[in-house]
């Protein structure tokens, strides 16, 4: 095979779900979490706009966490002091009952243990807006916790975020890898494919596919999840 290294995105890719129902259902518990500092609809648009300003940001000295925290309080003029912890909280207790809007799969455990198989070095390539805890959180209701992920993308850590190709430079250099040496596996089209303007292959995951038409399609690999194993396991007809 002639990647060395394998980039699973995570929503959708991994761990099936309807990413439109997550995120409205992410939002209405936290925004009611804030409830007693601002109404949930203006929480909603500070949080979202500090979000925009994350994904927009091209300072490599600056961590995605770093640039929301200081956009989200300014936008807000909230105590950090005070509402840190209250997310800390959320995440901790209320954020793992989201997992009633995603749809686990087995075989997101068979395709991880086939490429660990296969001797492939392997990344969570998930968007990093997200901290550290929100994203073990949902490798745990993809039931691949435990898997020996050499680099898991958060917003503590990345300064980039997709569709950034600057974001999978990013974790080439994690890696410790060549952008040629890696595939990466996602079901968006303009999140995920964009690697490939870096030199990375592409492996299009179907089951939960999002295209907003604004790239063209053209991934090296596609298929279902389930295909994805036999591509794997070298049963499949696009086996690199």
């Amino acid at each position: 095979m002639r990647y060395r290294f394998l980039l699973f995105d995570l929503d959708g890719t991994l761990l099936p779900m309807d990413k439109n129902l997550f995120l409205n259902g992410y939002l209405d518990a936290l925004s009611a979490r804030l409830a007693d500092y601002l109404p949930p609809n203006e929480f909603v648009r500070h949080l979202l706009g500090a979000t925009r300003a994350m994904i927009d940001n091209t300072d490599p000295r600056r961590t995605n966490e770093e640039v929301f925290m200081e956009q989200f309080f300014t936008r807000t003029g909230l105590p950090p002091d005070a509402i840190l912890p209250i997310f800390e909280r959320f995440y901790r207790d209320e954020f793992p009952s989201l997992s009633r809007l995603t749809r686990p799969t087995p075989l997101a455990r068979r395709v991880v243990s086939a490429a660990l198989e296969n001797g492939l070095t392997l990344a969570v390539a998930t968007n990093a807006i997200f901290p550290r805890a929100a994203i073990e959180e949902r490798l745990r209701w993809a039931g691949v916790a435990d898997t020996p992920f050499r680099v898991i993308t958060s917003y503590e850590i990345m300064h980039f975020c997709k569709p950034k190709p600057q974001y999978y430079e990013e974790i080439a250099a994690l890696l410790g890898a060549e952008p040629e040496e890696c595939l990466m596996v996602g079901n968006d089209v303009e999140e995920d494919m964009v690697a490939a303007e870096t030199g990375m292959g592409t492996y299009l995951v179907e089951d939960d596919l999002i295209h907003r038409g604004l790239r063209p399609c053209c991934p090296d690999f596609r298929g279902r999840l389930k295909d994805l194993l036999l591509f794997l396991t070298g049963r499949g007809r696009q086996y690199p």
